[in-house]
């Protein structure tokens, strides 16, 4: 049987960004818990790294992203009465001075393939543009001239080329962008362009 998170050779090592080699996390779009929906993602040795609670009844409107050993490590909420999809995000279970604010792309006069900004209070960090539907997306650094920060791609088995299907893709991390960062954008991105 072909595993959700096979060992991968050439990847950043457990604590993720020891090296400047990119972390390639394997996310399923799956919970860990009984009737819950979320996300538990995995690093190359197969090791659990993150994952996502929700239960089924709350809301989701507010998102802990908890690191393996059930830590809060990102809040991620969307903003109430806002023109457009807009999430934000903050440091643990906190819900003051969020570290960045991210808004879904609405308009049809600017970039076609831009699915999304985030941004600081007036800074603008990263541009997200590809197609979250077919899991292919680039996350790219504004600071660094459009540099790409992270990716999203749909996961093939080892063996025979199998995909796994949208529930189960590869999350490649960049050495510049923290993984809970390049996760936090992922979740957000599911919220903005889930299928109901």
């Amino acid at each position: 049987m072909t595993k959700v998170h096979p060992k991968l050779p050439n990847t950043c090592e457990e604590s993720l960004c020891d090296s400047k080699a990119a972390a390639v996390l394997t996310v399923w779009k799956k919970s860990l818990l009984f009737n819950c929906d979320g996300f538990t993602v995995y690093n190359s040795n197969g090791d659990l790294v993150f994952r996502v609670d929700n239960y089924m009844n709350s809301s989701k409107d507010n998102i802990v992203l908890m690191d393996a050993y059930g830590l809060p490590l990102l809040s991620i909420r969307r903003k109430k009465l806002s023109l457009g999809d807009c999430w934000m995000v903050y440091d643990g279970e906190t819900q003051r001075d969020p570290i960045f604010t991210a808004r879904k792309n609405v308009s049809i006069m600017t970039n076609r393939r831009s699915l999304a900004w985030v941004s600081t209070k007036k800074t603008l960090l990263y541009e997200i543009e590809g197609s979250f539907g077919q899991r292919s997306c680039k996350i790219l650094d504004e600071r660094r001239n459009k540099k790409k920060a992270a990716e999203i791609k749909r996961k093939e088995a080892m063996v025979g080329g199998v995909a796994f299907g949208k529930d189960v893709f590869k999350l490649i991390v960049e050495s510049e962008m923290e993984p809970h960062v390049a996760m936090a954008f992922t979740i957000i991105l599911d919220q903005m362009f889930r299928s109901y």
